[in-house]
């Protein structure tokens, strides 16, 4: 096979050595291990770009998993958040900027009437969900089969479909993604796929009583951007008011990215509880609970508990000031857009003139590829379908110097810095990238 271009990661393979004698795996997320040859540690970002300590430079779709929507080392944010540390960190009492977060979120997200912070999407997660059981008084959850709600025990539940038949007419078995997930949580889960009203509906009617909150990605963030349609999400939304379930919509991803006011004002519905985490302060760490007045003052002694040492820190407090006003006010989220389609057409072009069928998914902010002539519409189709083709073309594009996620779950996240050296580098690297996978194909069939 053509070797084109390909990267030197001595330094990094060097590091990783040293770092797996302290670090599981060399480093501090199971999901920064992409082997032990290609894990790679950065030295630095700016804009839309990433370098390694081996000095390669990559254009990033990465980008921390979505929150540098403005691009790495943003001056105005840095600039805010300087100004944040001379607040002086953290106090475990109030400050105001607060309130001043808090009232652009509201202005921003029709659902919002009272915020609570959080440092991180799954801390924001587990506090919606304790929220929606203590008002409701029910302990059993939904969850849409493929969704991904953070790292804790409650939310690690999947549809198993290594040994499912679909032509069975049974169900994938439902099982935790993590050892040391209790077992004994099973039976609080309920789980459906994705944009199917009549299963969700068959739930609700049978185990309502149960049921205190449905949880739900209208675009998962961590299944290739599949999303549910607006007649879905409406649905859930009626299902819930007629069963006495409150609804979460999770917009750890979603929220301040695909639009000012989140997934939910794409789709027109107002859920009972949000969370909001990855875009709200383009790197710095912070998330929040949004929602319905009388649900929100359940947080409260004798209530639903909710705090943290760490919760509305100065420094993120001031990056979340200045980032929600660069989204809300600017042409910032029309920029990121426009380049996601700029891209999208690049690749497109790219595909077709190579007789590749593909269709892409999500929203021009953040989008999944897919090899097959429509996105599926739900995990089981996913998971169903060859999505070997892209797991070999994201191998040639790291080494082509271009960052996306080895997994062809997670999307690709742009970024309002991506320009047009950032567009032209990553179409010529998608070019050799999809020849270069053709040829490891065709040498695969041939041996």
């Amino acid at each position: 096979m053509t070797k084109r271009n390909i990267r030197d990661l001595t330094k990094s393979n060097a590091h990783f050595k040293s770092a797996l004698k302290r670090l599981p795996l060399g480093v501090a997320s199971t999901f920064r291990y992409w082997g032990d040859d290609r894990t790679i540690y950065v030295h630095h970002g700016k804009g839309g770009r990433t370098w390694d300590i081996d000095d390669n430079c990559y254009v990033d779709y990465r980008l921390g998993y979505g929150p540098a929507i403005l691009g790495y080392a943003d001056e105005r944010v840095d600039a805010a958040a300087i100004k944040g540390m001379e607040v002086g960190g953290v106090f475990a009492l109030s400050t105001e900027r607060e309130l001043i977060v808090a009232d652009r979120m509201a202005k921003m997200v029709p659902g919002i009437d009272l915020v609570r912070y959080s440092n991180s999407g799954t801390e924001a997660v587990m506090a919606a969900l304790r929220l929606a059981r203590a008002y409701t008084g029910k302990d059993s959850y939904i969850l849409i089969e493929g969704g991904y709600h953070g790292l804790f025990d409650a939310a690690m539940w999947m549809a198993k479909m290594d040994d499912w038949n679909p032509e069975s007419g049974l169900d994938p078995v439902k099982a935790p993604y993590s050892q040391g997930v209790p077992q004994r949580l099973k039976d609080l889960v309920y789980l459906t796929p994705m944009n199917d009203i009549n299963r969700l509906e068959d739930i609700f009617k049978k185990s309502s009583e149960h049921i205190g909150a449905m949880l739900i990605e209208p675009m998962m963030g961590n299944c290739c951007a599949i999303s549910a349609t607006t007649e879905f999400v409406k649905a859930a939304r009626d299902l819930c008011d007629k069963y006495g379930v409150l609804l979460i919509i999770d917009e750890v991803k979603t929220g301040f990215r695909v639009a000012r006011g989140g997934i939910q004002s794409l789709h027109g519905v107002i859920p009972d509880i949000s969370t909001f985490a990855k875009a709200m302060a383009n790197g710095y760490p912070i998330a929040a609970i949004g929602g319905r007045e009388d649900i929100m003052r359940t947080f409260r002694y004798g209530g639903a508990a909710h705090g943290g040492t760490y919760t509305a820190h100065s420094v993120s407090l001031a990056a979340a000031e200045c980032c929600l006003q660069i989204l809300d006010e600017t042409p910032a989220l029309e920029t990121i857009a426009a380049y996601g389609e700029r891209l999208k057409a690049g690749i497109k072009t790219i595909l077709d003139d190579r007789k590749i069928v593909h269709s892409f998914s999500g929203h021009s902010s953040m989008f999944g590829i897919f090899f097959a002539p429509e996105p599926p519409d739900n995990y089981r189709a996913w998971k169903l379908s060859d999505y070997s083709f892209y797991d070999k073309m994201a191998y040639h594009l790291h080494d082509l110097g271009i960052i996306c996620e080895p997994d062809s779950r997670e999307p690709w996240f742009m970024c309002e810095a991506h320009d047009q050296s950032c567009l032209d580098d990553t179409l010529k690297a998608v070019a050799a990238a999809v020849d270069m996978t053709l040829e490891q194909v065709d040498e695969e069939k041939r041996a």
